[in-house]
């Protein structure tokens, strides 16, 4: 199975050392990739999220499942997410999931996403999310392969 992560920006330092521990562990798990588009600055905010949409709808895998993450997305728990995880897996094709800029997602990808997922009703640096977005992923497939490092079921 093969899963990206898209997104909006190169990370900085602290924030990239982090998501690449996070996918060395998926590596045991899946074949993981990453790729980075560059923010559209100095436009109207409208303008950049549409900029950077159709920057992000040209680095998605082909025919893949795409979940963008979206202050209106569904938020999951922990154990729900990794259920959802497993269904998507179960579906066959490549996952993507889609991170946008500071000021979020174009409208395009938002129609293109199979699903929304939202980190919660806080406000993140759109970096920060992706370090959240990658841990979250490795603790669903922990958690679907029964291995210790989820301590949150009962």
């Amino acid at each position: 199975m093969r899963l990206t992560i898209v997104a909006v920006g190169k990370l900085r330092p602290y924030y990239r050392e982090a998501c690449d521990d996070y996918r060395r562990r998926l590596r045991r798990f899946v074949t993981i990739d990453e790729v980075e588009i560059r923010e559209a600055a100095r436009l109207p905010k409208a303008q950049q999220r549409s900029r950077e949409a159709d920057r992000l709808e040209e680095r998605l895998p082909a025919h893949a499942t795409v979940i963008a993450l979206a202050r209106e997305g569904s938020m999951w728990t922990s154990d729900s997410f990794a259920a959802q995880l497993d269904t998507w897996l179960g579906d066959g094709k490549p996952l993507a999931f889609v991170i946008g800029g500071s000021h979020g997602l174009g409208d395009t990808v938002l129609r293109r996403a199979t699903d929304r997922w939202s980190l919660g009703p806080l406000t993140l640096p759109h970096e920060l999310a992706r370090v959240v977005a990658y841990e979250q992923i490795y603790r669903g497939f922990t958690i679907l392969k029964g291995m210790p490092y989820h301590k949150g079921s009962a």
